[in-house]
């Protein structure tokens, strides 16, 4: 990995850090559905269609990442059929 990516790494879980000290946002409910299986063809979940990245980080996005990430879930659930 070069030095770029591990400081883009490293900048990613710094915020990710600063986020967890935030007051969690929980006025946008996550839309799992409980069918947890990432398809290996585009790396996303086969239950909600989110990707491992918004999986991880939906505890601490704010409202407005939260509702951005689900605008993009139709598009994707079309894609797959």
């Amino acid at each position: 990995m070069s030095a770029g990516a591990d400081e883009e790494r490293a900048a990613r879980r710094a915020r990710r850090r600063a986020r967890a000290r935030q007051q969690l946002d929980t006025s946008v409910p996550s839309p799992c559905i409980t069918v947890c299986q990432i398809d290996p063809k585009d790396d996303t979940c086969i239950g909600c269609s989110r990707n491992i990245d918004e999986i991880r980080d939906w505890p601490i996005l704010s409202a407005d990442e939260k509702r951005a990430v689900l605008a993009l879930l139709p598009e994707r659930r079309i894609s797959k059929i």
